[in-house]
């Protein structure tokens, strides 16, 4: 076997899609991850692609705004090039209003998206009767529609990028030693032996769960109502979910707190009363203490680098993550915002 010119450690979302890119490059690449693709919060239900509110813009923020506009190309190649679907799609997001001060602060988003959005997305306050039976009840009547937020099956899309890359002789292994440049995209793990290294908290993990219903929905968007996100899958499902819980005994089982979610989400969105449940599900999602993805050299392992850290936006920003890590890792090339580098954390 040839020897590979970089090696990812990590097959979740962020390593996939960094191999992904890296290999399109030209590069010889290999996976290596002892549990398998999307076996951590990778392999979760959700999929909610949305962005954050269009104020108080930073580099962050317009990071992701990047790469939710770079979603649509970036899964419209790994699916041509593997041949299986992501389940991705951009059908926006609907969010009901709750009160006048709410409504006043939305039309004042509107105005502020209308410029930061640069006219390729929208923040839109429409009537929800306007928008047929799937519009979740609003106090106000009112709801958010943005035209930037997708959807995907998190499952699917991993699967889809291991499709992909087979396709382009990457394998995920189990087991191998560091070829070439190393990147560790190792989550939880990772932020657990940095914080370790360092002696104090760098990142730590955030336990979320969701559930899977059967309710076709169709192509319509998503819904984000009393903090629950619901997201209609291409396959006939609905996600729901999630929680965010720092405190927990068992990192993959799920209890009454999903119990409530369920019991919250009938009564936002009663069309989903009586729907089946197909699956539980419970994760652990790595969260940096800076609350941003970090990316760059690595802290400790000299000579090497990071991309960990997603959290709950690691879908969303995996198409540009993956693009300026290949730029650092293949071409020495920095365009990395200074607030994702892995020292905004420590």
């Amino acid at each position: 076997m040839a020897m590979a010119d970089v090696t990812v450690r990590g097959a979740g979302i962020f390593g996939l899609s960094i191999a992904w890119i890296c290999a399109r490059r030209g590069a010889k690449v290999q996976v290596v991850d002892p549990f398998g693709p999307g076996a951590g919060s990778s392999g979760g239900l959700v999929g909610a692609l949305a962005p954050h509110v269009p104020e108080n813009w930073n580099a962050k923020k317009a990071f992701q705004f990047d790469s939710l506009l770079m979603a649509e190309p970036f899964w419209k190649q790994v699916e041509a090039t593997g041949g299986v679907s992501s389940g991705y799609a951009r059908l926006g997001r609907l969010q009901p209003i709750a009160d006048d001060r709410t409504l006043k602060l939305a039309h004042a988003r509107a105005q502020t998206a209308a410029q930061l959005w640069q006219g390729r997305a929208e923040w839109r306050v429409v009537e929800g009767r306007k928008l047929g039976s799937w519009c979740p009840p609003s106090p106000t009547g009112f709801v958010i529609h943005d035209t930037l937020s997708a959807r995907m099956h998190p499952r699917r899309a991993c699967g889809a990028l291991v499709s992909a890359l087979a396709v382009m002789g990457v394998n995920v292994v189990t087991d191998a030693p560091d070829q070439g440049q190393v990147v560790h995209a190792t989550g939880l793990a990772g932020l657990q032996e940095l914080s370790a290294a360092f002696g104090k908290t760098v990142g730590n993990g955030v336990k979320g769960q969701a559930a899977l219903l059967r309710f076709d929905a169709g192509d319509v968007p998503q819904l984000f109502a009393d903090a629950i996100h619901f997201v209609p899958h291409a396959d006939g499902t609905l996600a729901i979910g999630s929680t965010s819980e720092r405190d927990y005994d068992d990192p993959t089982s799920t209890d009454a707190a999903l119990d409530d979610v369920l019991e919250r989400a009938t009564r936002a969105v009663p069309v989903l009363h009586g729907a089946e449940v197909l699956e539980r599900w419970a994760g652990v999602r790595p969260r940096s203490k800076s609350r941003a993805p970090m990316l760059g050299a690595h802290p400790v392992y000299q000579g090497q680098f990071i991309a960990n850290g997603g959290f709950k936006i690691g879908f969303g920003m995996a198409p540009k993550i993956a693009e300026v890590m290949a730029d650092l890792v293949l071409e020495g090339t920095d365009n990395i915002p200074k607030d994702l580098h892995p020292e905004a954390s420590l």
